[in-house]
């Protein structure tokens, strides 16, 4: 039995879970999310919890039973708690701001990076420098987090790009002069 798949999941009031062979729902204070299930998977509610089962021993069914107890247990979470991620911009010059439905950054290029914030995220920008990405879904805010990352990753000499608030850049030691 997989240890992460055989743990339960606690479900929190105000929390509303629905499901059939195929699809799961979960809605909550936050909003609503929604996963398609595996024909392999099944599930078991006994009061305030659900316990995530699988139909067979086969080597797929065993990894992807783990999968989808954290795929769900990241659904009840994001529906009551959220998610979030900080990113930080350092350089001088290096400036982000929030324009409508997009994401403006000047990152010392001779154009302004332009990201468009997808459907169910929420960006915000403090003092041109910090980058606050949150939403409900955990899959969605990390990927928009590593996009806007990409865009100048920091570079070791002088530590400027955007990087993770909890990331530390290893500096390198430059050309020493004789």
């Amino acid at each position: 039995m997989s240890r992460i798949g055989k743990l339960p999941i606690v479900i929190p009031e105000g929390v509303n879970i629905e499901y059939n062979e195929t699809q799961l729902n979960v809605k909550g204070p936050k909003g609503n999310l929604n996963l398609r299930l595996r024909p392999e998977i099944k599930l078991e509610k006994k009061e305030n919890q659900i316990n995530v089962m699988r139909k067979s021993d086969s080597k797929e069914v065993k990894s992807l039973h783990g999968l989808f107890r954290v795929l769900i247990n990241n659904m009840v979470t994001g529906v009551t708690k959220g998610y979030q991620k900080k990113l930080e911009i350092v350089g001088t010059g290096y400036r982000a701001n929030v324009q409508g439905k997009k994401l403006i950054l000047n990152l010392g290029y001779s154009y302004p990076y332009e990201f468009d914030i997808p459907e169910g995220i929420n960006i915000t920008v403090e003092n041109n420098t910090n980058i606050f990405i949150s939403g409900i879904n955990k899959e969605l805010v990390g990927e928009s987090a590593a996009i806007i990352r990409k865009m100048k990753p920091p570079e070791p000499y002088k530590g400027k790009g955007i990087k993770y608030s909890t990331e530390v850049i290893k500096k390198k030691a430059g050309k020493s002069g004789k």
